[in-house]
């Protein structure tokens, strides 16, 4: 099974020659949960074109700085690509901006929340996702940094993971097949602390720093979300309608 991931956003240019990119980080996070899969990144960050739908097994969408609002050329169709590859039943998943265009090529909004900045280690409580699914913890925490969120719940989706700062934090699509999460759960703890770190001051306010860096004190459950993803791929790329 090849996993296509589209790159919607790059690592900050500060952090950029220290670390992976996002679609490797994605290749990473479902390696060590034992997805033997082959994939291929496609940056539509960088203008590299979406893929013919006939040539998609199925699909990963990253985080990204920018916003589903944003005015860029690559957003309304990789909007459209969404709704194509879920009409046609594509298994899909989304991370941060990922979980975000998902959402609001679907049929529900997403955008800035009047809550503001969410960074650090938030904990999220699971609720109704499929048998095959489900987490051995009926809570995780994982790191967030995003100040965008979904904000009106897609018809067709349900929810599976929230807390009080993100009330529609994990999405699952049973008709698509597709799911979503709004955290990171591919950001490992370097990659964490550097973050906050060289944000501070530049992007978020001190003190949201200071509390997100001690927040990584909290062992993290990405590898929860990970073996997540990883069953909600293999499960399902049997299923993917050809086009």
């Amino acid at each position: 099974m090849k996993i296509t991931i589209l790159q919607t956003g790059l690592v900050p240019e500060p952090m950029r020659d220290d670390f992976p990119t996002y679609g490797e980080m994605m290749q990473t996070m479902l390696k060590r949960a034992g997805g033997e899969f082959e994939y291929e990144i496609i940056s539509v960050v960088e203008d590299e074109p979406l893929p013919s739908l006939n040539q998609v097994e199925a699909v990963l969408i990253t985080g990204s700085s920018h916003g589903v609002y944003d005015p860029l050329p690559w957003i309304a169709p990789l909007k459209a690509f969404i709704r194509d590859a879920y009409d046609h039943h594509i298994p899909m998943a989304g991370i941060c901006f990922g979980h975000q265009i998902m959402a609001e090529a679907l049929g529900g909004h997403a955008g800035k929340s009047e809550k503001g900045w969410g960074v650090g280690r938030h904990t999220y409580h699971l609720q109704n996702a499929p048998a095959h699914l489900k987490a051995t913890a009926d809570q995780v925490h994982i790191t967030a940094s995003h100040q965008d969120q979904v904000l009106t719940q897609p018809p067709a989706a349900q929810i599976i993971a929230k807390s009080d700062f993100t009330p529609f934090a994990g999405l699952y699509y049973p008709e698509g097949p597709a799911i979503s999460v709004q955290p990171h759960p591919e950001f490992d703890d370097d990659f964490s602390e550097t973050l906050f770190t060289k944000r501070k001051h530049v992007v978020f306010d001190p003190a949201d720093a200071d509390q997100a860096l001690a927040s990584l004190k909290t062992p993290s459950s990405a590898a929860e979300l990970g073996k997540m993803f990883a069953e909600f791929f293999r499960e399902n790329v049997t299923k993917t309608a050809k086009i």
